[in-house]
């Protein structure tokens, strides 16, 4: 090499440094802020939104040091650092439209993370929608958010109540549970009237001769049960279902197991594993439950799960059940859709439509197993999902769960091109169930 290229090379070299350590600086100026919303107040807080935030606290804590498993320990969002802004979803569809506005606009946070209530999911998507601004789904399960509208900036990266509901009807069909007579007590909005639905629907398609009794619908945070126990009591039904969550579930099974409603009848509750740890031995043996996905006592083993729950039990002394689970999987959908739009425009902190345009149809591994952004045109997802059967183990004086069964996404979700009632109805064609 002669020596006026020699130079050129070494200068050529000394810009690309330049600008390499010019483009570390301004990640490291850089953060994305996140807005987080989930119960932090009412009846919904102590076992559902709390738990969830503590869970998605601990994991922004870790990414922020790049001390998570491979593929995500890069720090942060690809190189930039998170900075969460916190906010209750306490108080009702009508503020949570609001205080999402605010967020957007005041906080001027780079997307929102949020939302466990049903009703609150319907009231917002269509504001974010608007604003042209990303909204991350995490947890509420009604099917209408993607089957009634079509949107570009709204995800939800955990799938909808139909999974947990046909779930529960094969369970119940390959555990050989006769069922004459059935009941049904869930919260009058949209998760329970929707939960109602699917369940109805996925037992007659595998129990058609099976008869409907009760079908009580009680308020959202009624709180007392005895008229509906007793209700329930007079029917004969050999199964009771319910969709019941949070504080009014934990009401419900402590009126409702004194009184031998879960001797009486087998029980199936659909996202009931965060009552397991406050109720204790109160929580009633044989009790069917599904958490909303393979997670907590039924996640898979797995390096990644390992992690995650000594990281949650180190810092809350408690194992991780559903809440903080699907926030988790949200927090790193999205940070592996981000890092996916930065290996494509160069390593740039990505805007709204390149994280939108990487979470389409994306996939990704979350401690509760794979995640898929199948259905709803790429932006819903669906998942894996685990059943199992409450068990007093009197040596750990600990509430278990055995009899544990998993079935696959595809066997438990709608296909892409059908509404899920609309699968029910036809009998579930295409389910791949092993």
């Amino acid at each position: 090499m002669t020596k006026g290229k020699y130079r050129h090379a070494i200068a050529a070299g000394a810009v690309l440094a330049a600008g390499l350590m010019a483009a570390t600086a301004a990640q490291a100026q850089q953060t994305f802020k996140v807005g987080i919303v989930t119960f932090l107040s009412g009846q919904a807080a102590e076992s559902f939104g709390v738990p969830a935030w503590n869970g998605g606290k601990v994991l922004i804590e870790e990414l922020n040091k790049g001390a998570a498993p491979a593929p995500y320990n890069k720090v942060g969002f690809g190189g930039i650092k998170i900075e969460p802004v916190v906010i209750d979803e306490n108080g009702g569809a009508t503020k949570q439209v609001q205080e999402l506005r605010n967020l957007y606009q005041r906080d001027n946070v780079d997307f929102v993370i949020g939302y466990v209530g049903s009703g609150d999911c319907l009231a917002v998507a269509p504001a974010a929608e608007e604003l042209k601004r990303l909204l991350i789904l995490y947890d509420c399960g009604t099917p209408r958010i993607f089957e009634e509208a079509k949107y570009e900036y709204v995800f939800r990266t955990a799938a909808t109540g139909t999974m947990d509901n046909v779930a529960l009807a094969r369970y119940l069909k390959n555990s050989n549970v006769k069922i004459d007579k059935f009941s049904l007590i869930n919260q009058d909005y949209a998760w329970g009237h929707d939960s109602r639905s699917d369940f109805i629907g996925a037992l007659s398609s595998i129990y058609p001769d099976a008869k409907m009794e009760a079908d009580l619908l009680p308020a959202f945070g009624a709180g007392q049960y005895g008229t509906e126990v007793s209700a329930l009591m007079r029917t004969g039904s050999t199964v009771v279902h319910s969709s019941l969550w949070g504080g009014d579930l934990q009401a419900f099974i402590l009126q409702s197991a004194p009184r031998g409603l879960f001797k009486k009848a087998t029980v199936v509750f659909s996202a009931a594993d965060h009552a397991i740890p406050p109720l204790g031995d109160k929580m009633p043996e044989g009790a069917i439950i599904g958490a909303r996905g393979a997670y907590g006592l039924m996640a898979p083993k797995s390096p990644l799960n390992d992690w995650f729950q000594k990281i949650y039990q180190d810092a809350y002394k408690v194992y991780p059940v559903q809440a903080p689970y699907r926030m988790v999987q949200s927090i790193l959908g999205v940070k592996s859709a981000i890092e996916k739009a930065m290996e494509k425009n160069g390593g740039k902190k990505p805007t709204n439509e390149e994280i939108a345009a990487a979470l389409t149809n994306h996939a990704w591994d979350s401690p509760g197993g794979r995640i898929r952004m199948a259905n709803g045109n790429g932006h819903q997802a669906i998942q894996d999902i685990a059943i199992g059967k409450t068990k007093w183990n009197a040596a750990t004086k600990a509430m278990e769960l055995v009899d544990i069964q998993r079935f696959p996404a595809e066997c438990v979700n709608p296909p892409p091109n059908m509404k899920g009632q609309e699968w029910l109805k036809a009998g579930m064609p295409g389910a791949k169930c092993n």
